[in-house]
């Protein structure tokens, strides 16, 4: 057996594979770090995870700064077809 973080794993797939995605000591997960993590093996059938884990990571947005992103991209987006119609 062997370990690495999900940076290194990326583009990988681990045939079984045992995945902690706790907050780490850094308290530095994000919902980027754990879909990477989660999504090294084949399925569900071949990977296990090894602790408990904040269940906010994956009901959270990501990113606020992507958030406020999205929104003024949408109201531009609503703006642009308004004016379209017109």
């Amino acid at each position: 057996a062997y370990a690495f973080t999900d940076y290194r794993s990326q583009a990988q797939t681990i045939e079984h594979c045992i995945v902690d995605i706790g907050t780490p000591p850094s308290g530095g997960l994000t919902p980027f770090n754990a879909y990477v993590a989660l999504s090294r093996s084949r399925g569900r059938d071949t990977i296990r995870l090894l602790c408990d884990f904040d269940e906010k990571i994956f009901t959270q947005h990501p990113s606020e700064y992507l958030r406020l992103e999205d929104q003024r991209l949408a109201g531009l987006d609503r703006k642009t077809m308004l004016d379209w119609e017109r």
